[in-house]
């Protein structure tokens, strides 16, 4: 299977975008639709297949499809959004996954979560219990994928959207993260502290490259010190939004079976 990215079209009312953590700060449309066609392009130079899931125009958070759902092995988990305006970003993302053959099954009400919320590190499944993921959802997670040899891992998060503003991981499975965004960085083995808030997000390209923001040019030098090569792209618009790299895609590595 070739690698395959879910990417949707930022919505014209973007800037209307949810902030939960952070103060309101104006969005310029056009710069970012600027930013997401590049990092579309990034993402494309590197060997990934781009699939758009249809624009949502009136959810003017649906650029962050990460949210929308899971996918571990040949399943994709579809999520349940904890703030009501995203929930009708799911069905498309849905429609999506079943084209490309992955098996859905859906978080029930009153179980909530985002895809934000969920770092896969091999078998083992971190997720972030907050704002956006309840218990509930994160037992229905337990459930679907604990039946296909996941471990699943709960983690308390109260300083950030969701666990992968704070966390992501490096292809030899080292944890980076931002201490400020953590509730108990004890959790993470392999843990690796980040200089900058944007400097714990990467999208891993392969096992080599790393696609990350601009915003992160001392957590840079240090993944190139760590024989890692940054691919850089600038987000500017989509920081202002709590987002990061991995919010605006669902990155594919399996085939469905």
């Amino acid at each position: 299977m070739s690698k395959i990215a879910l990417i949707r079209r930022p919505s014209p009312r973007l800037a209307e975008g949810i902030v939960t953590h952070i103060d309101r700060s104006p969005v310029d449309y056009p710069l970012a639709l600027r930013q997401w066609e590049a990092y579309v392009g990034a993402l494309q130079a590197h060997g990934w297949s781009t699939h758009e899931v249809a624009a949502a125009p009136d959810c003017p958070d649906s650029v962050f499809v990460e949210d929308t759902l899971v996918v571990y092995r040949d399943v994709a988990l579809l999520a349940n959004p904890g703030a009501d305006a995203r929930k009708p970003e799911v069905a498309a993302a849905a429609d999506a996954v079943r084209r490309l053959g992955y098996r859905t099954v859906a978080i029930e009400a009153p179980g909530t979560l985002d895809g934000g919320d969920v770092l896969k590190v091999g078998n083992t499944i971190y997720v972030g219990r907050g704002g956006r993921t309840n218990d509930e959802g994160i037992a229905q997670l337990t459930a679907a994928f604990g039946a296909l040899g996941a471990s699943v891992v709960t983690v308390p998060l109260s300083k950030v959207l969701h666990l992968k503003s704070a966390v992501t991981a490096l292809p030899d499975g080292s944890i980076i993260g931002w201490d400020a965004g953590l509730d108990d960085s004890a959790l993470f083995p392999n843990y690796l502290s980040m200089p900058e808030e944007a400097g714990a997000h990467v999208v891993l390209l392969d096992d080599k490259r790393l696609l990350m923001s601009t915003d992160a040019p001392r957590s840079a030098e240090i993944f190139r010190a760590r024989g890692y090569e940054p691919v850089l792209v600038d987000i500017g618009e989509y920081i202002k939004l709590e987002g990061c790299v991995t919010c605006l895609s669902v990155r594919l590595r399996e085939a469905p079976v």
